[in-house]
């Protein structure tokens, strides 16, 4: 029986060029498998058509949107995940969810090994692999570009020698990905750091600097889940979109960051995730509201090990599974409305209410009615103290 191999299949030059390059390397039969993130762009048939006219003996699409929404992008939101404290993993979560449509392709088909058009000095190539052996440890994985020197003036000539249906138009002079959750622009000029990027990058997101009239927005979330966009109710796929039409005419979620990639080097990215920085604003206002003190402290550090672990390609590990479980169990009063300004590039929280609330009015308020009781403050304060001034009075003695 003849070797086949699964490919991750974008539909674009390289990846179809990897067709015929993987059949030519190995020998082996290429089955070609896209999965629709949100990215847009050309219909799903029309992809398929391409792959199969381009040497592959079965194609596969699938439309991935909802589910990318409710199993990657929301977990993500619950998190309040920014890696480094700015980047909500736009790239890192579409790979485990493409992963594993490779993964079952790989099963239906028989195939031993799986590829993909990643580069041997990107974060990628690592969330891919990584990715595959932990949900088959059997399958093999390899990489044109990275294995077997597919260059991309390679890639043109054998595309021109070979006839296939896909234009060779100059490059873009940048690296794009994107999908619902928003998008990621680098190389070209932009490696230079000390370059400012040009409005002529952006899509997702308008200029923020241009005046217009500003946005006001609630969102609804039931224990952690947006599940209403000003009272209208929505799916996570809905509420990412919607915002990023809204939150993106206001010039929000726009990241210009040099970031700790995972191979050891730093790279200058720049993002644009709207929809993903107004929904994870209000959630992280909702939680103040509603999550115990301790319990937020803590929540907190398992966010930062949670984005590092996903941007580093570790979403199918013990590890990962194990906090998804904490954060799922810190969201469960995460529920109520909050209230943002949208404008000028920032979203900014105007209003919050909940009937799971912690905040308790006749504590905290400072007039008539006040039900906090003062006199127990002195009592706290001593022992609260006490051993910094045990330990003060012997340093000074």
């Amino acid at each position: 029986m003849t070797e086949r191999v699964v490919l991750a299949y974008s539909g674009g030059l390289d990846t179809s060029v990897a067709i015929g390059w993987i059949a030519e390397e190995t020998g082996a039969e290429v089955i070609a498998v896209a999965v629709d993130v949100g990215q847009g762009g050309e219909d799903l048939d029309v992809i398929r058509k391409r792959a199969l006219a381009c040497g592959a003996v079965e194609a596969e699409v699938a439309d991935a949107k909802d589910e990318f929404a409710d199993e990657y992008c929301l977990p993500a939101i619950k998190a309040n995940a920014l890696y480094m404290d700015r980047y909500p993993l736009v790239s890192a979560l579409s790979r485990p969810t493409i992963v594993k449509h490779l993964v079952a392709a790989a099963k239906k088909h028989g195939a031993g090994t799986v590829a993909h058009g990643c580069t041997g000095k990107g974060n990628d190539q690592v969330r891919f692999e990584a990715g595959i052996v932990a949900l088959a440890p059997d399958l093999q994985c390899i990489a044109p570009v990275r294995d077997y020197a597919m260059t991309r003036d390679k890639a043109i000539a054998f595309c021109e020698a070979k006839g296939l249906p896909i234009a060779t138009t100059k490059k873009s002079p940048y690296s794009i990905d994107q999908n619902v959750f928003g998008r990621a622009i680098e190389t070209g000029f932009l490696e230079d750091i000390w370059n400012a990027p040009i409005e002529d990058i952006y899509e997702y997101t308008s200029n923020p600097a241009e005046l217009r009239d500003a946005d006001e927005v609630v969102i609804t979330f039931k224990e952690g889940v947006p599940v209403a966009v000003d009272g209208k109710p929505v799916t996570v796929l809905q509420a990412i979109q919607q915002l990023n039409q809204r939150a993106g005419a206001q010039g929000i979620g726009r990241i210009d960051m040099v970031e700790d990639r995972l191979v050891g080097i730093k790279s200058r990215e720049v993002y644009e995730a709207p929809g993903a920085i107004a929904l994870i604003t209000a959630h992280q206002e909702l939680e103040n509201v509603t999550v115990e003190r301790e319990l937020a402290r803590y929540k907190r550090q398992v966010e930062q090990r949670w984005g590092e672990l996903v941007y580093d390609g570790q979403w199918f590990s013990p590890l990962k599974r194990a906090l998804d479980g904490f954060i799922d169990e810190a969201n469960q009063h995460v529920s109520g409305d909050v209230r943002m300004t949208l404008h000028g590039g920032r979203a900014v929280v105007t209003g919050r209410r909940s009937q799971e609330s912690l905040y308790d009015f006749n504590l905290a308020t400072y007039d008539t009615g006040d039900t906090f009781d003062q006199s127990a403050a002195k009592g706290f304060i001593d022992i609260y103290s006490l051993s910094s001034k045990i330990a003060a009075q012997r340093d000074l003695a």
